[in-house]
Order: structure tokens, then sequence, then C-alpha cells
């Protein structure tokens, strides 16, 4: 297992958040410039790392901080 590999314990919340404004990720993914496989990376959990500008957008597009969109939870060893 590799650095990259070892599990990060940060969560991505962008169901909920997209849920919560009845808003498609094909949508917010061209709100925000994104593509859509990007997208799916960050929403199913396996994204390793993001932008603060893409976080800043994704942040804007929803009207959310970035705590609203991202947790840490201690990860299992």
């Amino acid at each position: 297992m590799t650095a990259d590999d070892e599990p990060h314990g940060v969560r991505v919340h962008l169901d909920r958040l997209l849920a919560e404004r009845d808003m498609t990720l094909t949508e917010l993914g061209d709100r925000v410039g994104i593509t859509l496989a990007n997208l799916s990376i960050l929403k199913n959990q396996r994204a390793r790392a993001i932008r603060f500008s893409t976080l800043a957008k994704i942040c804007a597009v929803l009207d959310c901080q970035p705590g609203d969109l991202l947790s840490f939870e201690e990860p299992d060893a």
C-alpha cells in the first residue's frame, strides 16, 4: 500500500448538499466547470486531493462553507 492508498479519513458530503438544494451532479458540473467524472470521484470518496479553487467554486455554487462539504473521521487502522 502506498501513501496515496492509505485511508485519510476525509469525507465528502456532496450527495447531501445536492439533495438539499435539489441539484444534480450534472448541473453542479455545468455550473462549476468540472467534469462529471471528476465530480463522481469526489462524490464517491475516491478523491485524494482537491484544489482550493475547485473547492471555492463548489462552495459558491452550493452556497456553503468548506466545512459543510468536508468532514474528518479517524480512519480505521
